[in-house]
């Protein structure tokens, strides 16, 4: 099995007839999913989705993948597959489209239905659009692509088989096997099969379950716990669940209707996604259930049923400010239910406890993953993965979506069916298919892309590890007036500090060793602006780190006067 190595070199030129596939995103991390396809000189790119920031990336609002790698190829994408409508799959879109406004866009009628949305959102200018469903196949330049029906937490997911001159791809999305699936749409292994028989040379597999054991509980078994959560509530129920989960909002929909209670959407994103979905008829809305947010007021609570975004503890999200009573109008009472119907992203763990911490402080019921079966994963677990290499018998094994932990695991399930090679890769390490066999081609710089407000890679890894120091451990600044004539500290030195004393006086006993470094500096000659300053950062920062154990960011101001 081949592992990624950081030292790889840059990928050698691609053998002719040979197929390569360079993973831009979500090899390594649970999100900003996307791959580029790379034959005959033509590109297709399944998936571009974004990864929502952890608490160590203060500031930013999304991950994006790194187009850096195909940035000078644009021109040469026949096509952008979507397999699905969650974010991590199409929430980077616009800001690939904002490079080359015209890349054909291919996905099912749902999923292009929300990616539509969010363009007009961006004010983006819709591209060409092909709406395909299972069964489908549609050419884009020298790739022949074949969809296939896959159950997932979000209608109209699909497979995609790529067939070029190097072989057959079969990409599964993201996936699970629900037998009893809500809209009676379940994945399709006669599809599976059948490509199996004709020979799959590579089968890129969802990892994010494969370290869980049995197969992945049905999104049925939710419904009689739900019912009960409603029948025990005796004020108002608030669920929050990710804005795309048709699905969970049906049965919180359906559950409402048999309690007697009114139904309002909080959250922009979900009141957008749900609009959309109702509207394609893949929600359904019984007539007198739904109502504006904000008439809520004037119903009983033991009448209303709130559905938030927010199951992921975001800071900005209607959860979360309900959380710290700081939303416009949803004012939370002792007494209340709130119902996290999601899983735990990886890295989330914190955020998504502080809200629950939150919400109990104010006396709410809060009934989560941990404590009722209120939730159930979208992705396949470690036995309905063996059944697909079963079923697919493919030459090569590529685990794809999910942590190293993830693929990992993913890959010593394919080992154990008989795939006869597997490779392991991660974003940035090239991945060639050359007469039927795959192995790593070497690896392209691919890192992430921060968005903070409207601006896309202006923030680097160095200004994060600023932003992270000033969070955790302050600054200090150092004014100090120094005479152009003299060299002697004419002024100050004037110190102040945030986060990290209150107090400005605690400075008092060092103010005298600064003047007396920069006089020796003087003495030695030394007359340049920024050497005094590394003068004061190393004085008052020897002093914070031994009186203190703090290492704040230290901002020395030298002014000669």
């Amino acid at each position: 099995m081949s592992h990624p190595h950081p030292e790889l070199a840059a990928p050698r030129p691609l053998v002719e007839n040979g197929l390569r596939v360079i993973p831009l995103g979500g090899l390594g991390e649970v999100g900003r999913n996307m791959t580029v396809f790379e034959y005959a000189g033509r590109l297709l790119v399944v998936d571009c989705g974004v990864l929502f920031p952890e608490d160590h990336h203060p500031g930013v609002d999304l991950i994006l993948p790194d187009f850096e790698p195909i940035r000078d190829r644009l021109d040469a994408i026949d096509a952008l597959v979507l397999t699905h409508g969650h974010e991590d799959h199409i929430g980077a879109v616009p800001y690939l489209l904002r490079e080359r406004g015209d890349i054909p866009l291919v996905g099912s009628k749902l999923t292009l239905a929300l990616l539509m949305s969010k363009l007009r959102e961006h004010r983006l200018k819709e591209t060409a659009q092909h709406e395909v469903k299972e069964g489908d196949t549609i050419a884009f330049g020298p790739f022949q692509l074949e969809f296939v029906a896959v159950n997932h937490s979000i209608p109209d997911a699909l497979a995609v088989a790529i067939r070029t001159g190097a072989g057959t791809v079969l990409h599964t999305g993201d996936f699970k096997m629900d037998q009893l699936p809500l809209d009676g749409r379940i994945t399709d292994l006669r599809a599976f099969a059948r490509l199996g028989e004709e020979g799959v040379d590579l089968f890129m597999v969802d990892s994010t379950n494969a370290e869980v054991p049995g197969f992945t509980t049905a999104e049925k078994d939710i419904t009689p716990v739900l019912d009960r959560v409603f029948r025990q509530a005796d004020q108002r129920v608030i669920v929050a669940c990710f804005a795309s989960h048709v699905h969970r909002v049906q049965q919180v929909m359906d559950a409402a209707v048999a309690h007697g209670r009114k139904v309002a959407y909080v959250g922009r994103s979900m009141v957008r996604n749900m609009g959309v979905a109702r509207d394609l008829g893949y929600l359904k809305v019984p007539p007198n259930t739904l109502v504006d947010a904000k008439e809520l007021a004037d119903l009983p609570p033991e009448r209303t049923v709130l559905i938030s975004t927010g199951s992921q503890g975001e800071p900005l999200s209607a959860l979360s400010r309900i959380a710290q009573r700081n939303h416009n109008f949803v004012h939370l009472e002792e007494g209340d239910t709130v119902v996290l119907a999601s899983s735990l992203i990886p890295g989330n763990e914190n955020a998504v406890y502080r809200v629950i911490n939150g919400l109990t402080r104010w006396g709410a019921t809060v009934v989560h993953k941990g404590n009722a079966l209120v939730h159930v994963s979208g992705h396949a677990s470690a036995g309905e993965l063996l059944y697909c290499y079963n079923v697919v018998r493919p030459s090569n094994v590529m685990p794809v979506h999910g942590e190293i932990r993830h693929m990992k695991a993913n890959a010593d399930l394919a080992r154990s069916t008989g795939v006869p090679n597997v490779v392991v890769a991660e974003d940035g390490v090239v991945v060639d298919l050359v007469d039927g066999k795959a192995a790593v081609a070497g690896k392209v710089e691919c890192g992430y892309v921060f968005v903070d407000g409207s601006s896309v890679g202006d923030i680097t890894e160095s200004s994060l590890k600023d932003r992270r120091i000033l969070g955790e451990e302050g600054f200090i600044s150092v004014v100090v007036v120094i005479d152009s004539v003299t060299g002697k500290v004419a002024g100050g030195p004037e110190i102040h500090a945030r986060g990290f004393a209150e107090d400005d006086t605690i400075f008092d006993s060092i103010k005298q060793p600064i003047i007396d470094a920069l006089d020796q500096a003087s003495r030695d000659g030394v007359d340049d602006t920024y050497q005094l300053q590394q003068t004061i950062r190393r004085v008052i920062g020897r002093w914070v780190s031994n009186a203190h154990r703090r290492r704040p960011m230290i901002i020395p101001v030298v002014v000669e006067a």
